[in-house]
């Protein structure tokens, strides 16, 4: 139970009998009368403009499918990668993306009457040739971003690593090295365990700090 009286039932929470409780493990969050909780495990939502890492698991005639960690799968279409006139019959689409092929992409269009639609026509966006792909818990991102970014640009200047953070639960990390990229994760795999508790971002500076010392000691 996380309160009782005049209160409102926020997301992953339901009231009865004026008390009101919790349906996930997470970080409560109260804003005035409405009560809400953030889950800690739980699978990617697809948002309009999410930014989003995916596995080509499908070449069909219009496009791709790809698994974006979500119970939905998405469509890039072809229109929104090949900027001529399309034509299937000359247009040999698995030497653009092959299945198996990793792609960051943004959600262009979603709603619960047809699944997710992708556009891969931003900066910085389309196939991933190099890095290190990291797993996270989706619900964990706004924690590893961190108030205007704090967190996660600490970590990206101690690493010395370029990381994009996929909304739905994947980071890619691109270092001078391979030691490097590992610092990054250590990171990661940090905050992911302890990222109900306060204090976290200067626990993981500290870290970083000491790694690094350690690694130059050597």
């Amino acid at each position: 139970m996380l309160a009782e009286g005049n209160y409102i039932a926020g997301e992953n929470t339901f009231k009865k009998s004026e008390k009101l409780y919790s349906t996930r493990v997470g970080l409560v969050e109260y804003d005035e009368r409405r009560v809400s909780v953030v889950a800690l495990k739980a699978f990617y939502t697809p948002a309009v403009g999410d930014t989003v890492i995916g596995k080509v698991t499908d070449v069909t005639i219009g496009g791709w499918l790809l698994d974006i960690k979500s119970p939905y799968p998405a469509l890039l279409r072809a229109s929104d990668v090949i900027e001529r006139s399309y034509r299937p019959q000359k247009n040999e689409l698995s030497s653009i993306f092959d299945v198996g092929d990793l792609i960051i992409a943004k959600i262009l269009s979603y709603d619960r009457t047809r699944d997710p639609r992708l556009t891969i026509r931003e900066p910085d966006l389309g196939k991933i040739t190099h890095g290190r792909i990291v797993k996270i818990t989706p619900t964990n991102i706004p924690r590893m971003i961190g108030r205007k970014g704090s967190m996660i640009t600490m970590i990206k200047q101690e690493t010395n690593c370029q990381i994009l953070l996929g909304q739905n639960g994947l980071a890619l990390i691109k270092g001078k090295n391979i030691e490097d990229e590992q610092l990054a994760v250590m990171a990661i795999r940090k905050i992911e365990s302890e990222s109900h508790t306060s204090g976290l971002t200067n626990r993981v500076t500290e870290m970083l700090k000491k790694e690094k010392t350690k690694k130059s000691d050597t």
